[in-house]
């Protein structure tokens, strides 16, 4: 059973930043894509990036890529998402998310995700 936990939210003032780790477990293979979805309050949940299993390669929502970095630990099974620069509008409870195939499109874009961490929330306020 794939497991994912977060962990590192909280509250941020505008302008800062924040790193969210997610431990991951339980999954073999390297057929999936991992990485990080958003729900903002009143919001529907909007996908933020994902790593490919089989060779890392990271893959961005156009609109976040720039201010926020997902990255991997291969030895510890961590993902992590940096974001810097936060605004007001990041304010959501951000997810860890895996999908059993590396379709990453289908991940970021249909939200068509197989395990889900519980989530962490970030509030950006000053």
């Amino acid at each position: 059973e794939v497991q994912l936990v977060e962990s590192g939210g909280g509250l941020v003032q505008p302008g800062g930043s924040l790193t969210l780790s997610c431990a991951a477990s339980g999954f073999t293979g390297d057929d999936y894509c991992i990485g990080w979805i958003r729900q903002a309050p009143g919001k529907d949940r909007e996908g933020i990036a994902c790593i490919s299993g089989s060779d890392g390669k990271a893959w961005y929502v156009e609109s976040l890529k720039g201010r926020f970095t997902i990255s991997r630990d291969s030895a510890n099974n961590t993902i992590y998402l940096q974001m810097n620069d936060l605004k007001p509008e990041d304010t959501a409870t951000y997810y860890c998310a895996y999908k059993d195939r590396n379709l990453p499109y289908s991940f970021l874009h249909r939200l068509a995700i197989d395990h889900w961490g519980q989530g962490t929330p970030v509030t950006v306020s000053s």
